[in-house]
This record gives C-alpha cells, sequence and structure tokens, in this order.
C-alpha cells in the first residue's frame, strides 16, 4: 500500500497529515511509529488524519497521533496546520472550519497573512477533568521528585498539562525532569510538562515536554496552559505573547467562562508519497 501525505509544520512542531475522508487507511501504533520515523519512515511529531465530518455539526473530522503511537485528544499546532491543509487542498469554503476530535469541537480561523486561530475551548482546571490526583481543586500543586519539592499549576486542554514557572528557563534540565513528572502515579494518562520564564505580564518563554513525542519546537496547546495557568494564579494578562524555540505564538484568554485562543502560523513543507513498510 502507498500513502499520499503532506509534510507540514507549524513552529517547527512537524506533522505528516493524510487525507483519510475516504476511511481507506486505519492505522495501527505500529503505522505511525513508522511513518514518525526520521530515518526509515517521513519522520514528524505527530501523525494527523483529516476524516469525513461524523455529523452535520461540523465541517471535517480530526485525529491526532503522537509519534509513540498513541492517539491523543489535542494538539494546537497540528489544528493550524489541518485548518491551512482544508484550504490548500479541498474546495471547502467556509470560515471557520468546524472540526471535531476526541476532545470535542473546534473552529479553525485562517487568515489572509497565514496565520491561524484555533478556539481550543475553556481550561479546565478541576482535577478530575485533567485529569489529575489531587483531594481538591488548588492554583498550585506539591511535587516530589528525588526528595525535592516543585510547585505546580494542572490544566486540562483536551490533553493534560502541568506547568512549572522557571526563573531560568535555559538552565533547566528539561530532557530529565520532563520525563521524570511524566512518570508520576498522580497523572493517570500522563501529562505534557511546560517550563515557563515569564518576562512581564504579557511575554513569556517556554519549552515543553510533551507525552508520547518527547521535547518539541512548540506546543500549541502547552502555550495555552501556561497562559491559563498563569493567568488562573494571577501573574500574567489575558493576551501573552509566548516564544517557544521553533518560534512565536499570542495566546488570548479573557478567563473563566471563555475559550481559550491561540494564534500563531502553519506552512506546508513538501508532498510525498510512502510505499507501505511490510514489516510493519
Amino acid at each position: 500500500m502507498a500513502l499520499e501525505f503532506t509534510k507540514m509544520q507549524g513552529l517547527g512542531n512537524d506533522f505528516v497529515v493524510i487525507d483519510n475522508r475516504a476511511a481507506t487507511f486505519d492505522p495501527t501504533p505500529g503505522h505511525i511509529r513508522w511513518l514518525a520515523d526520521r530515518r526509515f519512515g517521513v519522520g514528524c511529531d505527530q501523525v494527523l488524519l483529516v476524516e469525513a465530518a461524523p455529523d452535520d455539526g461540523v465541517d471535517f473530522g480530526y485525529r491526532i497521533f503522537n509519534a509513540d503511537g498513541g492517539e491523543v485528544d489535542q494538539c494546537g499546532n497540528g489544528a493550524r496546520c489541518f485548518a491551512r491543509w482544508i484550504r490548500e487542498h479541498t474546495d471547502f469554503a467556509g470560515d471557520p472550519v468546524r472540526v471535531a476530535t476526541r476532545a470535542g469541537r473546534m473552529a479553525l480561523t485562517t487568515h489572509p497573512d497565514g496565520q491561524v486561530d484555533v478556539d481550543m475551548g475553556e481550561p479546565r482546571f478541576e482535577p478530575a477533568a485533567i485529569p489529575f490526583e489531587a483531594p481538591e481543586r488548588a492554583d498550585e500543586y506539591e511535587l516530589v521528585l528525588e526528595d525535592r519539592t516543585f510547585r505546580i499549576g494542572a490544566v486540562g486542554l483536551g490533553n493534560p498539562h502541568a506547568v512549572m514557572r522557571v526563573e531560568a528557563l535555559d538552565r533547566v534540565p528539561v530532557a530529565t525532569m520532563g520525563p521524570a513528572i511524566q512518570a508520576l502515579e498522580r497523572f493517570p494518562e500522563g501529562v505534557n510538562v511546560g517550563f515557563v520564564e515569564a518576562h512581564g505580564r504579557d511575554h513569556i518563554r517556554l519549552r515543553v515536554f510533551e507525552r508520547g513525542s518527547g521535547e518539541t519546537l512548540a506546543c500549541g496547546s502547552g502555550a495555552c496552559a501556561a497562559v491559563a495557568v498563569g493567568r488562573q494564579q494571577g501573574w500574567l494578562d489575558g493576551t501573552v505573547t509566548v516564544d517557544l524555540p521553533g518560534g512565536r505564538l499570542t495566546i488570548h484568554w479573557p478567563g473563566p467562562g471563555s475559550p481559550i485562543t491561540l494564534t500563531g502560523p502553519a506552512k506546508t513543507v513538501f508532498e510525498g508519497r510512502i510505499d507501505h513498510d511490510p514489516a510493519v
């Protein structure tokens, strides 16, 4: 079997996008790992499937798979690439594009300059909705790693996030702290771990260690999570510039009761076709 695909990226967070509206591709975790492999496949952080609308309330379906083969509920950078793919590969002219994900429904608006707005829904802070094991909801929680105590905020945006504010982002051992936090039993479905350095109330730097992918150049839902936690804790305003290793996003959240929105670029890298690996 040969698969046609589009390689796309949003701030260096890269994706293999497959048109599966005809439901001809039923991926196993092995298929996803093969496509995501940067030596033997195409190479990507996530594989995105464009699917037919599951009902009349949306325009398309949207499935997301991490590089380790696991299916997840949400990806903000991927959503922007999804919207750009729709504009470039279909005759759909509606605005916004309404898509169905495992996390719920999203609205994606593409601007003439190539920027895409993603309505990520309302952040969820109740521990059971993240999910995160805690006796009650709080703005901050303590985590213990190797006899050291750290303070985090926790939030759900269709996927779970832990957000830690740090003084010097470049000195944080993200490659070791990220997986150590992910392994804690308090996160029953794993967690994306964000490390935040604040530069005022409207500007932060962020690195994210994602479940199933490791540290990526950008994480859209992670940027939203960092702003939601910072706003909930009182050290960020409603509109924040977020600088990630791959580039810049703008996040806007009026506060509780409102959806959080991210704005950023999405680009096509190349189109391709790959023969299915018979070993998968």
